[in-house]
C-alpha cells in the first residue's frame, strides 16, 4: 500500500509543481516572439515576467497557510484549476493588456500551488519515504527551470510561443482528475481562522519589495514601504493567537539557517542562469535556442547526481549531503569566475556547469528537507511557504544587485568575471549557513 501510494501520489504532486517551474522558464526564451506577435515594446513585454513575479512572490506565504487551515488537497485543486484556466487564456491572448492580466492570475495560481504541493507531500509521506519524496521534490525544482529554457527555445523557434502555455491545459486537467481520484482527503486544521490583517499586510509587503526591486520607478519609496510593513507584520504576528505566518517557523536553528541559505544559494544560482545566456549570445554569438541547449551540461549532471543523492540518503546524514552539495556548487562558481570566457564555451562554461550541476543534484533535496525540519503537521504549510518564498526573494534581489553593480562594465568578459565573483560571495554566505546547520546537529 505504501509503495503504491509513493508511485501514484508522488508523481501527481511532482508533475503539478513541475508545470509552474517549466512555464516560468518558457517565458525567458519566448519574450522576443511575444513582443513581435502582440506588437509590444520591450518595456511592456518585461511586465509579462514582472507581473507574474509580483503575484507569485506576494501570495506564496498566504498560499501555504491556506492549505494548513482549509485542507491541502482542496487548495491544491483550486490552485491547479486557476493555473490551468489562465494558462489557456495566456496562450489565447491577442493583446498586451490581456496577456499581462492573465499572467497575473497565472502567478496567483502558481503561488497557491507551490507551497501546497510541498505540504501535501509532507502530509502523505512519513519517515524515510518523506525524506526520499522531498529529495525528488528538490530534483524536480531544479530540472523544471532548466527544461523550461529548452522547451521555450524549441516551441518558439519551430512553432509558436503560444504552445508553451497551451500545453499546460491538457496536463493540468489530467492532474486535477488524478488528484481527485488518488490523493486522499485529510482534515484541515480545526478551530483556526485565517489571519485576514496579517494576510493583507504580507501580500502588500512582498508586493512592495518585489516592485521596489523590479519596478519601473520609485524604488526607494517601495523599499521604505516594505520596511514599515515588515515591522508591522512582525509585531502583529507575534501578538495574535493564530497568525498568518507563525514566527515559530523561524525559531528552529536548522530551519532559520536553511531559509537564509536558500535566499543566497538560489539568488546566486538564478543570477548565473540569468547572466550566462547573455554572455553566450554577446561573446560566443549563440542564438536563443543554442543558449537553451547550452545549459544541457548543467541540466544533465544535476539530473544524474540528483538521483544519486536520493539513493544515498540512507547512507549519509542530510546535513552532510547538503554541505557537500553547496561546497561543490561554490567550487563550480569559483571556477567560472577564474576561467572567464576566453577559453571557449567547452572549457569556460561546460566544465563549471557540470560541477555546479553535481553540487545542485546533491543539495537541492537536502535544502528542502532542512527547510521543513522539526516542524509540526499544522504548520507544514507555513514552512512550505517559507521554503518557496526565500528563493523567490533571493533571485529577485540578488540579480538586481549584481546587475546594478556591474552595469557600467562595458567589456563582456570583464562583466562576466565580476558577476561570477559576486555570485561566489553570495554562495559563501549560503555555505556558512549550511555549516551552521551541520554544527546544530552536532550538539
Amino acid at each position: 500500500m505504501e509503495k503504491r501510494k509513493f508511485r501514484v501520489i508522488l508523481p501527481i504532486i511532482l508533475f503539478s509543481y513541475f508545470l509552474i517551474l517549466l512555464d516560468n522558464s518558457v517565458v525567458f526564451t519566448s519574450t522576443v516572439k511575444i513582443a513581435q506577435n502582440l506588437n509590444m515594446s520591450m518595456q511592456s513585454v518585461a511586465w509579462i515576467s514582472n507581473i507574474y513575479s509580483l503575484f507569485f512572490g506576494s501570495v506564496l506565504m498566504l498560499g501555504g497557510r491556506l492549505g494548513d487551515l482549509y485542507g491541502r488537497k482542496k487548495i491544491f485543486l483550486v490552485a491547479l484549476s486557476i493555473f490551468t484556466i489562465f494558462s489557456l487564456l495566456v496562450g489565447l491572448a491577442q493583446s498586451s493588456f490581456i496577456i499581462i492580466v492573465m499572467r497575473a492570475f497565472q502567478g496567483l495560481g502558481a503561488a497557491l500551488l507551490a507551497p501546497t504541493s510541498l505540504s501535501l507531500l509532507m502530509e502523505n509521506f512519513k519517515g524515510e519515504q518523506r525524506v526520499k519524496a522531498i529529495s525528488y521534490y528538490g530534483i524536480n525544482a531544479g530540472l523544471g527551470a532548466s527544461f523550461g529554457l529548452i522547451v521555450g527555445g524549441l516551441v518558439t523557434t519551430f512553432y509558436s510561443w503560444r504552445l508553451g502555455f497551451l500545453v499546460n491545459v491538457p496536463i493540468g486537467i489530467l492532474m486535477i482528475g488524478l488528484t481527485i481520484l488518488f490523493i486522499p482527503n485529510q482534515s484541515p486544521t480545526k478551530h483556526f481562522h485565517l489571519d485576514i490583517l496579517g494576510s493583507i499586510i504580507s501580500v502588500l509587503m512582498i508586493l512592495a519589495l518585489v516592485n521596489g526591486i523590479n519596478g519601473i520607478g520609485n524604488h526607494i519609496l517601495f523599499i521604505g514601504i516594505f520596511i514599515v510593513l515588515l515591522l508591522l507584520f512582525i509585531i502583529l504576528e507575534s501578538k495574535i493567537k493564530n497568525p498568518m505566518l507563525p514566527l515559530e517557523v523561524f525559531k528552529d536553528r536548522e530551519r532559520a539557517s536553511d531559509y537564509i541559505a536558500r535566499f543566497f544559494f538560489f539568488g546566486a544560482m538564478f543570477a548565473f542562469f540569468f547572466l550566462c545566456p547573455q554572455a553566450m549570445q554577446r561573446y560566443y554569438g549563440f542564438t536563443p535556442l543554442m543558449c537553451a541547449f547550452g545549459f544541457m551540461p548543467q541540466t544533465v549532471s544535476q539530473f544524474i547526481f540528483g538521483f544519486v543523492q536520493s539513493k544515498v540518503t540512507k547512507c549519509f546524514k542530510n546535513e552532510s549531503l547538503l554541505l557537500f552539495g553547496v561546497t561543490v556548487s561554490t567550487i563550480g562558481l569559483i571556477l567560472a569566475a577564474v576561467l572567464g570566457l576566453k577559453h571557449g564555451y567547452f572549457i569556460s562554461m561546460v566544465i563549471p556547469m557540470i560541477i555546479i550541476g553535481i553540487g545542485q543534484g546533491f543539495c537541492l533535496g537536502p535544502l528542502t528537507i532542512s527547510g521543513v525540519a522539526n516542524i509540526s503537521e499544522d504548520l507544514s504549510g507555513s514552512a512550505s511557504g517559507a521554503v518557496n518564498v526565500f528563493p523567490q526573494l533571493g533571485s529577485s534581489i540578488l540579480i538586481a544587485v549584481i546587475v546594478s553593480v556591474t552595469a557600467n562594465v562595458v567589456n563582456v568578459e570583464m562583466a562576466y568575471h565580476y558577476q561570477n565573483l559576486i555570485e561566489v560571495l553570495f554562495m559563501i554566505i549560503a555555505l556558512l549557513m549550511v555549516i551552521n546547520i551541520k554544527l546544530a546537529h552536532r550538539r
